[in-house]
């Protein structure tokens, strides 16, 4: 299955590209790290590099940061090969998971360090420690130490810090993996608003699929090495390249069968005997070859037994096992004998419908062909 660029802008004039990646690859051992990583990336936008643990995502980041030499293909920074240029010679400022804060310094003086490291003018490092604790809305807050500061506050230090000496590319390697689930979520917002208002490119290494939708202005996703999509969120999500990309990002139900027919972008399938209308968003698909039709669980809806889904294309009957309330949505997990018995999960966000079935009830799902995207299996 190939690897998809979804409506990709046009190319950017070489003056424009922070980053080129060109057939990067990293071996250890008998390990395939990265397997010839290509893409660029244009000045000032954030991308944010997903996948799971062992994709490559870390090393990828590592080889631009200069922490890795490639094992082959080389890496531009502004038009520069910097293979072999060490990481301080990169102009990079980057966030570490464990941001690698200096306890026995302040605030102001874990911000000013890179300053001093460059021997920059005292006057004009006390300006810039201030300037950039304001952005990072931690005025006031200079004189106090590490240990006296909060996880999010001690995360906007470390982001001060890896920004104030200007860099060309900011590296952010999974900084908000150890904050809480609405820290990280305030924290994304942050990061989010901060690269904005300076326009500095940014890549972020992440294994968490919202933070890389609400960050980003790109997403790559790698699996076993290898890229497997570079596109806007957007069509990361309601285009994905193949099925694995679709697996990874949101939660996607699998039917599986073989091809019946293909009509241009439309292919029918063939499930335990039903006909299923969906894309055809493979380019290998052939005609009586297995595949798989991935429907997301939100453009799933469900009725009562004796209810009506109108307008849908693919109607099922199935029985619920389970029923999730998550506040702003409910989730179920129903069965549907009609395709094999597969376990499909539905995300009900109407608030005046929650927990309006429980498990044991017969209900109805129906989606459009629009929402099944068929891949090669």
């Amino acid at each position: 299955m190939g690897v998809v660029d979804a409506e990709q802008p046009a190319v950017e004039p070489h003056d424009r590209i922070a980053v080129s990646v060109k057939d990067v690859s990293m071996v250890f051992g008998n390990v395939h790290a990265v397997k010839s990583a290509s893409f660029d990336l244009p000045k000032g936008r954030f991308l944010t590099i997903l996948g799971p643990s062992g994709s490559g995502k870390t090393t990828l980041l590592r080889m631009i940061a200069g922490f890795d030499r490639p094992t082959g293909g080389e890496i531009f920074i502004n038009g520069q090969p910097v293979s072999a240029v060490p990481p301080h010679g990169r102009a990079i400022g980057m966030v570490f998971q464990k941001l690698a804060l200096f306890p026995h310094m302040t605030a102001a003086e874990n911000v000013a360090f890179p300053l001093k490291m460059r021997r920059h003018d005292a006057r004009r490092i006390l300006e810039k420690v201030e300037r950039y604790l304001d952005l990072v809305r931690l005025g006031g807050y200079g004189n106090r130490r590490i240990n006296e500061l909060s996880g999010g506050q001690q995360q906007r230090v470390a982001i001060a810090r890896a920004l104030v000496f200007e860099p060309d590319l900011l590296l952010l390697d999974e900084p908000l993996a150890a904050l809480d689930r609405k820290l990280r979520e305030e924290m994304q917002l942050e990061f989010r608003r901060i690269q904005k208002e300076l326009g500095v490119t940014t890549i972020n290494v992440t294994h968490d699929q919202r933070e890389a939708l609400v960050v980003s202005d790109e997403i790559i996703v790698m699996n076993g090495g290898s890229i497997q999509q570079k596109a806007r969120p957007v069509d990361a999500y309601r285009a994905p390249s193949n099925a694995f990309v679709a697996n990874f990002i949101g939660v996607t139900n699998f039917v599986e069968g073989r091809v019946v027919e293909l009509a241009g972008s439309r292919a029918t399938i063939e499930a335990n005997g039903l006909h299923l209308a969906g894309l055809a968003a493979d380019a290998t698909l052939a005609g009586g070859k297995p595949c798989a039709g991935a429907v997301r669980a939100e453009q799933i809806r469900v009725a009562p037994k004796d209810g009506h889904l109108d307008g849908l294309e693919t109607v099922v009957d199935g029985l619920v096992v389970d029923c999730i309330f998550e506040g702003e949505r409910v989730v179920y997990e129903i069965r549907v004998p009609q395709l094999g018995d597969v376990l499909m999960r539905v995300f009900d966000h109407d608030p005046e419908s929650h927990l309006q079935f429980g498990p044991g009830d017969a209900v109805r799902l129906g989606w459009n062909a629009r929402d099944m995207h068929v891949f090669a299996k």
